[in-house]
């Protein structure tokens, strides 16, 4: 049930060989046309049709936390969302959980999802892999727009080393007075402000304060939860669907599982070293495997 200014949430709780390694400094040669078939031991072949897939010499300079291009120098936004409903949480792996958020802003206003960069680095995180990579991110968006009312949401970019020290309060101040947000969707577990003080119930009501319309909806749960070796010391963790699944599900190579939490078929770009004969994910992660083929066309 969609909870609107108050923090009521009604639902069901159901419980229920390839290696990465940091790519040097050796050249590669970029993938220019789609890759036909690529073999990495999985079985594994692009499903999607030749226009959707993006050019991929502009997919090698992201990071996890870098979901598309950085705003610009003295922007806190790279979209402008006033007027708009924004989705807020971290979306890096875009699973069908934070599809679910951004369908509930399309049935309130126009919906855009609110992304933080430079969290890795401002938090001194190990860099990871990107589920997503970053020019694949708007086609993935675009596959929403059937949920939304034919409209793709589009994702705004706040540099989070910006908001990082802000309080609950002053975060929505920022909503309010800066973004001119018209609303906003959270999930029930949602944490903001500096050291993570504010919860979903406490956004609510700074929301009432300042004319923002919150609505907080239940998480999505799993509903096979095939991820039994759950993490003890994750507080948010209670069986819902979350990136940490999904990374769990490609490490162990389910990739049915990857296509249940995501609500799609994974995708992963890669570029093509003719030296080195390996795929490269990124300028910094080359992908090993004993056996690889492409065909080009």
């Amino acid at each position: 049930m969609l909870t609107s200014g108050s923090c009521r949430i009604s639902h069901n709780h159901r419980l229920s060989s390839l290696v990465l390694k940091p790519a040097t400094s050796t050249p590669h040669h970029h993938l220019m046309a789609r890759p036909r078939s690529c073999s990495l031991g999985s079985g594994v072949r692009p499903q999607s049709s030749r226009r959707e897939v993006p050019m991929v010499s502009r997919c090698f300079s992201e990071r996890e936390d870098t979901p598309g291009r950085r705003p610009s120098e003295g922007s806190s936004s790279s979209v402008s969302v006033a007027g708009g409903v924004v989705a807020l949480g971290k979306f890096d792996a875009l699973h069908i959980g934070h599809r679910e958020l951004v369908i509930q802003a399309s049935r309130v206003g126009t919906p855009f999802l609110m992304s933080f960069v430079g969290m890795a680095e401002v938090l001194g995180w190990e860099p990871r892999i990107p589920i997503v990579a970053k020019c694949d991110r708007q086609r993935v968006l675009s596959s929403w727009a059937p949920y939304c009312g034919n409209v793709t949401p589009l994702e705004s970019e706040i540099e989070f080393s910006s908001v990082r020290s802000l309080s609950p309060q002053q975060f929505v101040e920022k909503l309010a007075r800066e973004l001119h947000v018209r609303g906003v969707v959270a999930g029930e577990n949602y944490r903001f402000g500096f050291r993570a003080a504010g919860d979903s119930c406490l956004l609510v009501r700074l929301c009432e304060g300042y004319g923002i319309d919150a609505h907080i909806i239940p998480s999505v749960m799993d509903k096979n939860q095939k991820f039994i070796h759950t993490d003890a010391s994750n507080s948010k963790e209670r069986g819902q669907v979350s990136s940490t699944r999904v990374r769990h599900a490609l490490a162990a190579g389910d990739m049915n599982y990857v296509t249940e939490l995501l609500g799609r078929r994974h995708r992963l770009i890669l570029a093509w070293n003719k030296e080195s004969k390996s795929c490269r994910y990124s300028e910094q992660w080359v992908l090993e495997t004993p056996t690889i083929s492409v065909t080009t066309t």
